[in-house]
Formats: structure tokens, C-alpha cells, sequence
């Protein structure tokens, strides 16, 4: 799977199963949330905001997501989100995740939003560097900030690396 075969859309309910089996896979993996399990459709569909939610995909099979939520209800905040991307294990190191992150850059910054904000586990590095490869600079390191409740971590604090990108052009 080459990531110039990759689509990029906007996610759709119909995705919702897809969408919430990659992000269960992810939680699995210890090294993407504190989260231990992933919500319900109508969990997420009230998380995340209706505007930014977009899907990959090879031929018609979802193999990736990302998605904003916001970091504040203070209307002062209403440029500022944080967001989530997760990719099917299958299509992980082709470049899906680059693609999503940069397309929700752009569809961000049309929608108004200054500033993208992520935490990171340390460890993660390969996400660590695709943030950084799309422009996010490391803004500092939250230790010992939560324990893990699950898996062969469970009990486990865990650090994490907070990342964000300015917009050179939304909200100027």
C-alpha cells in the first residue's frame, strides 16, 4: 500500500465501525492513550467536532483517521484543538498518518482553527516524528501525569510530550 493510492475523505457514520476497531487496535498498543477502551458511535460522535474528521483509505477499506475535539468550551479557545490520529496497523510506516495530518492542517486552518495541540507518550517516536515533520514543535513534557488502568502497563505513570502547531495563516 503506497500512501499515493491512499484517499483522503471526510469521515461519515457509516466509517464508525471501521474508524472505532482501528482506534480499540491503537488503544491495545499501550503507546497511543490513556483511554481503555474506545467509545460507542454516539460516545464519539459527541467528542469530536462534526468539522475536521477525516478518513484514509485503500481501495474502499478505511485504514486511517484523524479528528479534532476542542480544548476549551471559553470562546477565547475557539481557534484551538487538540486531535487524534490513528492507523490501522496494516498500513502504519506508508505514509497515511502524513497524509491525514497534513490534510487536516489544511482543512483546520479553513475552518479557522490557529493552533493544533497533541500529547504524545515519549516513546512513540514515530508519531513524535511525524508531528514534526508537519511542522509541530514540542512545547514541553508532562511527567508522571496519569497511570495506565489497563494491559501489562496498568498501575504504570506515564509521561507525555505536548506538541502544537501554529497556523501561519488562521487567525491572523
Amino acid at each position: 500500500m503506497a500512501a499515493d493510492r491512499i484517499g483522503i475523505r471526510p469521515m461519515i457514520a457509516e466509517d464508525a465501525p471501521r474508524v472505532l476497531a482501528i482506534y480499540q487496535a491503537g488503544i491495545e498498543t499501550g503507546q497511543a492513550t490513556f483511554e481503555s477502551v474506545a467509545p460507542d458511535w454516539p460516545q464519539f460522535d459527541e467528542k469530536y467536532l462534526p468539522d475536521c474528521r477525516l478518513v484514509a483509505l485503500s481501495g474502499k477499506e478505511v485504514v486511517g483517521w484523524i479528528a479534532l475535539t476542542p480544548v476549551s468550551k471559553r470562546s477565547v479557545y475557539a481557534g484551538v484543538a487538540e486531535h487524534s490520529l490513528y492507523i490501522a496497523a496494516h498500513a502504519r510506516g506508508r505514509g497515511v498518518g502524513r497524509l491525514l495530518l497534513r490534510e487536516l492542517i489544511e482543512a483546520s486552518e479553513r475552518a479557522g482553527f490557529w493552533t493544533l495541540q497533541t500529547s504524545i507518550f515519549p516513546e512513540n517516536e514515530a508519531s513524535i516524528g511525524l508531528h514534526e515533520s508537519c511542522g509541530f514543535r514540542t512545547v514541553g513534557r508532562r511527567e508522571r501525569i496519569a497511570k495506565m488502568t489497563y494491559g501489562p502497563m496498568e498501575g504504570q505513570w506515564r509521561d507525555t510530550v505536548i506538541m502544537e502547531r501554529r497556523s501561519a495563516v488562521a487567525g491572523r
